[in-house]
């Protein structure tokens, strides 16, 4: 059996394997784009949104943690559940931050580059259209069935995939004495990856909050259901937007502009959650 064989191999012996493994399995990615046919319909775009995330981000991570330890569920920390009431304040803080999300994406928004590099910020300004238009164009549905698919597609899926990557694989690579730094460095990489230059910070400070979240309980499962959270919450809004308030664009603005104080009283309470949340961790053992 391979289970296991390549636990005592350096790290960068396993971070090699891992990005072979996703190299392979972005050829697969490629196969899938040929098998989907006409990609400007939706039905394409749905499909190869599945597709890549199984081949990006699950099936890579899965791989390479079968290969680097005999117990790869417990590597990733999905062997480590998670109580009602710690379920409960992960998904209460990512309500409660929806405000200095949309605050600080308003502050990044605001950063203008030097002249000297206007064609880079052009470049970016229309990478961030294209992005906003797909979608829009993916999420646009009129029957609870397109929303269902929507949520399994756009926040269920990436969930798993993307912290099984990012806290998961990446963090798991740095040695307990170097957790903040991993916390960190993959918090900067899943922003980057996304390739959204303005949403580049709160996506940041996100991911870096997951990270913390991840060593506070010891369980991937309750980055997971934040980010399910997020994601899920930003689906919905869209639909009963564009269902009942088409010409609404409150829950994308509430926080900022005119109402930033709302979004620094919400990044203000996601800090005392945070520092509260920890203290209790550090004193009490795991559940």
């Amino acid at each position: 059996m391979l289970r296991g064989k390549l636990q005592h191999t350096p790290w960068y012996s396993r971070v090699a394997l891992w990005i072979g493994i996703g190299l392979l399995c972005m050829i697969l990615t490629v196969v899938g784009f040929m098998l989907a046919g006409d990609a400007r319909s939706t039905e394409s775009m749905k499909w190869l949104q599945f597709w890549q995330t199984l081949t990006v981000f699950i099936l890579p991570a899965l791989t390479a943690v079968y290969l680097w330890s005999e117990k790869p569920l417990e590597w990733l920390h999905l062997n480590q559940g998670m109580t009602w009431q710690t379920a409960g304040v992960a998904v209460g803080m990512m309500l409660l931050a929806i405000p200095a999300i949309n605050l600080l994406s308003w502050l990044n928004q605001q950063i203008v580059l030097p002249v000297g590099l206007h064609d880079l910020e052009v470049w970016m300004q229309n990478m961030e259209e294209t992005a906003k238009q797909m979608t829009e164009r993916f999420l646009k549905t009129d029957h609870i069935g397109g929303l269902l698919v929507n949520i399994g597609l756009m926040a269920l899926l990436p969930a798993i995939g993307e912290e099984m990557t990012f806290r998961g694989v990446i963090q798991g690579l740095f040695s307990p004495k170097q957790k903040k730094a991993a916390i960190w460095i993959a918090a900067v990489v899943f922003s980057f990856i996304h390739f959204q230059f303005y949403g580049f910070v709160p996506r940041m400070l996100m991911g870096a909050l997951f990270g913390y979240m991840l060593v506070w309980t010891g369980s991937l499962w309750v980055p997971i259901l934040m980010h399910f959270t997020n994601n899920c919450v930003a689906v919905v809004s869209y639909y009963l937007t564009e269902r009942y308030a088409p010409d609404s664009t409150w829950m994308d603005e509430f926080g900022s502009g005119s109402t930033w104080y709302v979004g620094v009283l919400s990044l203000m309470a996601i800090i005392v959650i945070c520092y509260f949340f920890a203290r209790e961790r550090s004193a009490a053992p795991r559940p």
